[in-house]
């Protein structure tokens, strides 16, 4: 006969709960920490990151740059304020993050994804946009088993979302909608959102390049209004060899064309999305588009 197998919390016993008070007459339970801690790591599981990412944290992000730090505090403060206060309320429940390829996006996006989930007992998503669009066509395959609706609803109500790569997919109407419709929803429930892109925000609609040819006025007054827009600038860390140190990307980063947003040019294309005195606010520090 096989012996028992010794709890692996001694505190509970493998029960999952402690009294509040030990030596009292009758005993109020709570959770063991035990429990908190399996809790935290399934919520890490459900969120759905990718390996590649699992080992992404706030503290081994390397910020070798002024720009990076910054950057890096930004979203420190984001995570330690969680949750933030609604936009009704003067807060910004969302941060988006912008730059070119491979600077840390993902990892500083995840990161602070992970730390959420870690403190808080919110529910958190990952998103690669183009794999969740992706998904959604396939719904609408007779022989798959899940339906639009099941897939979207995650999305659209977990308390914690990251939509990364915003902008990388091909621009078509249904792509237009769908994001729409999900970027909306949230911004209606105030629900904390977190956007990285490699495209730069401006009011030119012309230029392939822009954020704003990308996604649309709409969804980028949208994102303005629910989100704190973060500059990341640094080195493509994949056109570094393996074991490459942080000189390597300090000197890589020496040689790259910076990232500059081009906030303040003049919009060369008419406004799609017009308001009652038939000009678009665009809620960038340039004022109204087509103002210079």
């Amino acid at each position: 006969m096989a012996e028992p197998k010794a709890p692996t919390c001694q505190q509970c016993n493998d029960s999952l709960f402690v009294p509040v008070d030990p030596d009292a007459r009758v005993w109020v339970m709570r959770r063991c920490v035990c429990w908190v801690a399996r809790e935290q790591q399934d919520r890490i599981a459900r969120a759905g990151i990718p390996v590649k990412y699992k080992h992404c944290t706030l503290e081994n992000f390397d910020a070798y740059t002024p720009v990076l730090k910054r950057a890096q505090t930004k979203v420190r403060a984001f995570v330690e304020a969680f949750p933030v206060p609604p936009p009704h309320a003067g807060g910004k429940p969302g941060l988006f993050l912008q730059g070119l390829t491979g600077v840390g996006k993902s990892h500083l996006a995840i990161a602070a994804l992970r730390a959420i989930l870690q403190r808080t007992a919110v529910s958190g998503v990952f998103c690669d946009v183009r794999d969740l669009l992706r998904l959604i066509k396939t719904s609408y395959n007779h022989t798959t088993r899940m339906t639009e609706s099941q897939i979207l609803q995650p999305i659209l109500t977990c308390g914690l979302l990251v939509l990364d790569d915003l902008g990388a997919e091909r621009t078509t109407d249904w792509v237009e909608e769908t994001m729409n419709y999900i970027v909306n929803t949230r911004y209606s429930d105030c629900r904390p959102t977190l956007f990285t892109t490699n495209y730069q925000d401006g009011p030119d609609d012309t230029d392939p390049n822009s954020l704003l040819f990308r996604i649309g006025f709409r969804m980028r007054s949208r994102i303005a209004e629910m989100c704190e827009f973060i500059d990341c600038d640094g080195a493509d860390y994949r056109h570094l060899p393996p074991n490459f140190s942080h000189r390597d990307l300090v000197e890589l980063a020496k040689g790259r064309r910076p990232f500059l947003p081009t906030r303040g040019r003049p919009a060369r294309a008419s406004l799609r999305d017009h308001g009652p005195d038939d000009k678009a606010d665009l809620k960038w520090s340039g004022g109204k588009g087509g103002n210079t």
